[in-house]
């Protein structure tokens, strides 16, 4: 019997460059992506959604800020607040951020200067569908390429981010954007959404460096599977 792969969808907004790097990196685990142009107003019969890095619609105004008004939008809207599974990297991070899926904004990292290296990363949490994999504390390498990626929040929502304990990950050391808390991913208070400025989809191959991007979309696949095998997802 051949094991049914599951299917992800990658949406593809104008000025995305990451969404191949996702979709490769989803089949390099046994997932099948679906890249899924921003116009649509339907997602289709998918476990998950990721929203790649990029530059949509240029980093006009804000980045996200256009975005998050596409039509794919509302569905994948829809499909979070139905429990669906929705991961932003990057690029992907600031959409959920300004669509209000996920607390807070990304604004310019503190240096003013664009930032591409790779980072060290702490593991704050292990119980979400993305992080399962992961062991609490470890230490994981990624890289990061952006210039807006400093997470902000007033005083009143990151004592709220922290005390529902939804930040997933840290970085470690070097704090490449001047994040608040040294804060690289945050879960929205039902676990289901996931954004973090660093690529996991360019950590998943030992070759090119490291491999501990599979770890997170390794345990995003692991739990589509799991749905799958109670009959909730496809």
């Amino acid at each position: 019997m051949i094991e049914r792969r599951p299917r992800v969808a990658v949406v593809v907004f104008p000025g995305s460059n990451d969404d191949g790097d996702a979709a490769w990196a989803l089949g390099a685990i046994g997932a099948e992506a679906d890249l899924v142009w921003h116009a649509e107003t339907e997602l289709p019969d998918v476990g998950a959604v990721i929203l790649p890095g990029g530059f949509s619609y240029g980093d006009y105004l804000r980045c996200g800020a256009i975005a998050r008004f596409s039509p794919v939008m509302a569905a994948v809207g829809s499909f979070a607040a139905d429990g669906g599974l929705v991961l932003g990297t990057c690029n992907g991070f600031q959409i959920l951020c300004e669509a209000g899926l996920l607390p807070g904004v990304l604004r310019r990292n503190t240096s003013m200067r664009y930032v591409c290296r790779d980072v060290t990363l702490r593991v704050e949490r292990t119980d979400t569908p993305f992080t399962t994999r992961c062991e609490e504390g470890q230490l994981l390498t990624m890289p990061v390429k952006h210039g807006e990626g400093c997470w902000f929040a007033d005083e009143a929502l990151l004592a709220e981010v922290e005390a529902r304990g939804q930040v997933v990950l840290r970085y470690e050391g070097d704090n490449p954007n001047g994040s608040l808390a040294d804060i690289a991913g945050i879960v929205n208070a039902e676990g289901n959404v996931f954004g973090l400025m660093p690529h996991p989809e360019h950590a998943v191959d030992s070759l090119t460096g490291s491999a501990d991007g599979a770890l997170v979309l390794a345990s995003l696949v692991d739990a589509i599977r799991d749905r799958l095998s109670v009959g909730t997802a496809v």
